[in-house]
């Protein structure tokens, strides 16, 4: 018995992609997330996230552009503006760190000042320019998803925890805090949790709380065309700055923080953290006043290489995995529901081996 043709555990960014990518091609899809809609204990809740085409290595540059054609894709299907393009400018340290598609690096500080004149790139550093970088609105984007989901037939549970699974005859069977459930085809998207649901990949995860603070929105200089989409790569950690796009505020954040279990509740950010945050803010955005109104942490999950874990397992052939997208995995969301639903309908995708679980089977 088959209560479900595909059963989808999480609905972060992930998860809902490809609840929405699968019930638009027609498909029987039921998804599942362990924590009520719209809760803050993941990696994919707040307004917004940084798109970009700049990325450090070329091997992401046709999933980058799989991205791109994605967003497209969900704003026409969702009648709402999902991407602002600003611009982006990634500074660092020594050669340029960055490539991609219209990408190009700049050395000259006079030049980086006329691409953003609220950003200020330390002494000594160059930087990458992305004409293409640009905010996306995160929270309409999970709205989209699961609107189109709902609405292409697929049913979407919140507040219900899959605890494990099983392989049983050509399926799956899912054991829930509720029931069980009899699906033929399993696919895990559980961001912080996916160590849990598949023990064999644990050891490749690392789970991070991560802090971010949003200035008050309208300020020039948070602003395009005055500020784009920033980083600032340090020693301690690389600073990244998402422009007000939209009235959503300047935000930004620090990729680095320190290991954290996903069954204790984020913690909210310290005053501590607030304030040194904020002295980065106004450094790197001189103009800028330090009206702090909102603080929020999420979680990121690691790997070594910060590259994502998508992929069949190989010791059970109707369970996919996309995990441990390592921070940047927001951006490309559609471009995952993507691939995954094609996993799961059996096409081929060669094109996802440098991000897929077979690399990282070692035995």
């Amino acid at each position: 018995m088959v209560d479900v043709d595909v059963l989808v555990a999480g609905l972060g960014v992930h998860g809902s992609a490809t609840v929405f990518e699968l019930a638009r091609q027609g498909v029987d899809v039921l998804g599942l997330d362990r924590f009520e809609e719209g809760h803050g204990r993941g990696s994919s809740h707040g307004r917004t996230r940084m798109i970009r085409r700049a990325y450090p290595n070329p091997a992401w540059n046709p999933f980058v552009e799989r991205a791109f054609d994605g967003w497209a894709r969900w704003e026409a299907a969702g009648g709402r503006t999902l991407i602002h393009r600003t611009g982006g400018l990634y500074a660092h340290r020594g050669a340029a760190s960055m490539q991609g598609r219209d990408c190009r690096a700049v050395t000259d500080p006079a030049e980086m000042s006329d691409l953003m004149p609220g950003f200020r790139v330390p002494d000594g550093y160059g930087a990458v320019h992305d004409p293409n970088a640009g905010v996306l609105e995160a929270s309409t984007a999970l709205e989209v998803a699961r609107a189109g989901a709902r609405a292409d037939g697929a049913e979407l549970v919140f507040g219900e925890n899959v605890l494990s699974w099983r392989p049983e005859g050509d399926g799956c069977v899912v054991t829930t805090d509720r029931r069980e459930i009899r699906c033929n085809r399993l696919v895990l998207t559980a961001g912080s949790w996916s160590g849990q649901l598949v023990p064999e990949l644990a050891h490749l995860f690392e789970v991070w709380r991560i802090v971010t603070v949003t200035l008050a929105a309208g300020q020039a200089d948070g602003m395009p065309p005055r500020l784009g989409c920033f980083s600032v790569d340090r020693p301690e950690g690389l600073v990244f700055g998402i422009p007000d796009a939209a009235g959503n505020g300047f935000k930004a954040g620090v990729d680095a923080g320190p290991v954290w279990d996903p069954e204790v509740p984020v913690a909210a950010p310290s005053q501590a953290e607030i304030d040194e945050l904020t002295g980065l803010m106004t450094a790197y955005v001189p103009g800028i006043a330090p009206e702090v109104t909102e603080v929020a942490a999420c979680l990121y999950t690691m790997t070594a290489d910060k590259r994502f874990v998508i992929g069949t397992l190989p010791w059970a052939p109707n369970v996919t995995v996309a995990a441990a997208c390592s921070g940047h995995g927001f951006k490309f969301g559609p471009a995952v529901g993507e691939a995954v639903a094609d996993l799961v309908l059996g096409r081929p995708r060669p094109d996802l081996d440098f991000i897929g679980v077979q690399r990282r089977i070692t035995t």
